[in-house]
């Protein structure tokens, strides 16, 4: 049933999303000395906070990658599929292979930053504005600091500072989006008994 496969998508890029924004905190809590701006967000994945955050962006990725078939199933597009199945093998692989992995690290690192910036982009169309037109604007924003990253120019926040300007908006996006598509059914059901 396609309001089910919303539903299900839904609740899983929700929990995915959230679940991830809290154990972050909780890994930055028990990381000696973390420093947000001076820190990586993958060096979490080792010392104290490492269970907390390499099992976290684990299930991130198996929750995007299930929620991408289900969006498949709600809404047959295979780019949107493409896209999210790609971020969340992103996301396993950045559990999986922790930075002193090195390059291995650094390429899944990117493929979860570029494909999750993408994926909120080309997710414009399964939504309605107001949160289509946000869906882009935080894809873009993941993607302008993804660039800014990479060309060093951190603006004042330091390199830990600009991650989490790759990070959190498309983190944000997938809380949106999964709320949007658990709540799809009813907004339905009160517009046909308009």
């Amino acid at each position: 049933m396609e309001f089910a496969d919303r539903k299900v998508a839904g609740t899983l890029l929700f929990v995915g999303a959230t679940q991830f924004i809290i154990c972050l905190v909780i890994a930055e809590i028990l990381y000696p000395n973390y420093n947000v701006s001076t820190n990586y967000i993958s060096d979490l994945g080792i010392g104290d906070s490492a269970i907390i955050f390499n099992s976290s962006i684990f299930l991130l990725g198996l929750m995007i990658v299930a929620g991408a078939y289900f969006v498949q199933h709600a809404f047959n597009s295979k780019l949107t599929l493409i896209m999210l199945i790609t971020t969340g093998i992103g996301a396993i692989g950045v559990g999986l292979f922790t930075e002193d992995t090195h390059q291995i690290h650094v390429a899944f690192s990117l493929i979860v930053f570029l494909f999750g910036g993408l994926s909120a982009i080309v997710c414009y169309k399964l939504q309605k504005p107001p949160l289509s037109y946000l869906s882009v604007i935080l894809g873009a924003a993941t993607l302008v600091a993804l660039a800014l990253f990479g060309t060093e120019n951190y603006l004042g926040l330091g390199a830990g500072g600009m991650e989490r300007m790759i990070a959190y908006p498309v983190l944000l996006w997938a809380i949106g989006f999964g709320g949007y598509l658990i709540g799809y059914q009813e907004e339905s059901r009160k517009t046909s008994k308009s």
